[in-house]
């Protein structure tokens, strides 16, 4: 199955979909391998797992599975083990309730939405930064090749491993809560890698994880039969008045997050105002 994978992506790498292969190191602390299911020689029995070469090993389902297309099996830096199954999935149809939504992300506030609604970001790293310094400020103290400074290790991966389960969490119920609301959910094309760039804000920005939401809602319209649509990075929704059109450039500023139309003098909110701008500029490409 290595070759097989090592194969396709030198093929992708020369068709130019994908960058240069890169060879797993045996000294990370993820290791993960997959193989395909051939003859039934991967299945659920009861409260164990087969594998090939490994036999019935026990394990703790978390959902119902179909048929068994190929396992991943993962182990993380904290010393766990999972079985990732790859299965032929048929999504039941979800009844929402046919609304339209835009979405405006940011930094302080996860997202604003057209309809006036405002959802916090959560910030679970900055939560946690004080806790992930003093552990890794012991870990960097032991002697490289001790026993110790792998107890170390652990504590810190676990340290990030709760962070990374408690922004999965947030973002699976966010997104899903989108979906089950409305038909139609327009939001930015962002560049994120490109805005990671600024090193005073990539570290919010990766916190934030507007790429996975994104990625997040798009797997899960497919799923559901919801349109997501893609405003272009260029608009300036930030800086258009969404009563009378007028475009502000003062608005540019980041610091400015009220302010007033000189048109029609319209009292806006910064996010709230980007977010109605995004819903009909995404409305109108849906019906060009």
């Amino acid at each position: 199955q290595s070759l097989r994978d090592l194969d396709r992506g030198f093929v992708n790498f020369f068709q130019k979909r994908a960058k240069h292969p890169q060879f797993k190191s045996k000294h990370s602390h993820h290791q993960s391998y997959r193989t395909i299911n051939q003859s039934n020689n991967i299945r659920i029995v009861g409260k164990y797992i087969k594998l090939p070469k490994l036999g019935y090993v026990k394990v703790r389902q978390s959902m119902e599975v179909g048929k068994i297309n190929n396992v991943t099996i993962e182990h993380t830096p904290t010393g766990k083990y999972f079985a990732v199954l790859n299965i032929e999935f048929e999504p039941q149809p979800m009844n929402n309730k046919g609304g339209k939504v835009g979405i405006d992300v940011g930094i302080k506030e996860f997202y604003s939405d057209s309809n006036g609604n405002v959802v916090s970001n959560p910030k679970y790293l900055e939560k946690s930064m004080r806790k992930l310094m003093r552990e890794q400020r012991k870990l960097s103290r032991k002697e490289k090749g001790s026993k110790n400074r792998n107890k170390q290790r652990v504590k810190v991966a676990l340290v990030h491993e709760k962070i990374t389960n408690q922004r999965n969490d947030f973002l699976q119920n966010e997104s899903t809560k989108l979906i089950r609301e409305n038909q139609t959910i327009c939001i930015e094309d962002l560049k994120v890698k490109n805005m990671m760039r600024n090193h005073k804000l990539a570290q919010h920005i990766g916190s934030a994880s507007w790429s996975k939401f994104f990625d997040m809602l798009t797997y899960k319209s497919v799923w559901y039969g919801n349109d997501i649509v893609k405003v272009p990075t260029m608009y300036p929704s930030s800086q258009t008045c969404s009563c009378c059109g007028f475009k502000n450039p003062l608005v540019k500023n980041l610091a400015i997050r009220k302010w007033e139309c000189p048109e029609c003098h319209t009292k806006h909110d910064r996010d709230t105002n980007a977010s109605i701008n995004i819903l009909d500029k995404g409305l109108q490409m849906q019906s060009a």
